[in-house]
């Protein structure tokens, strides 16, 4: 898996690299809510999207709210970035 390109509590970082649901569920609400990062929704998505994938069930909540405010070109990008992760 690949390492994450910004700063992150230490925990957070070992679960995201070991596959954990709730690790990318996590970043998909720092993004959302420009918690420690930049609010970033294309960003936000994609980890929402791979949380979802991964069984977190409050990420598809998430993910189709945040959707409503992203334009479709936005979505493909965050679903290609998701995609990539996954490649990784």
């Amino acid at each position: 898996m690949a390492r994450l390109d910004f700063p992150i509590h230490a925990e957070i970082e070992g679960a995201v690299e070991g596959g954990a649901p709730d690790a990318f569920f996590e970043l998909g609400m720092m993004y959302a809510a420009g918690r420690d990062v930049d609010a970033n929704l294309v960003v936000a998505h994609k980890w929402f999207n791979l949380a979802a994938l991964k069984g977190n069930k409050s990420a598809l909540a998430y993910r189709k709210e945040i959707a409503n405010e992203m334009t479709k070109a936005e979505i493909a990008v965050a679903q290609k970035l998701a995609r990539d992760y996954i490649g990784k």
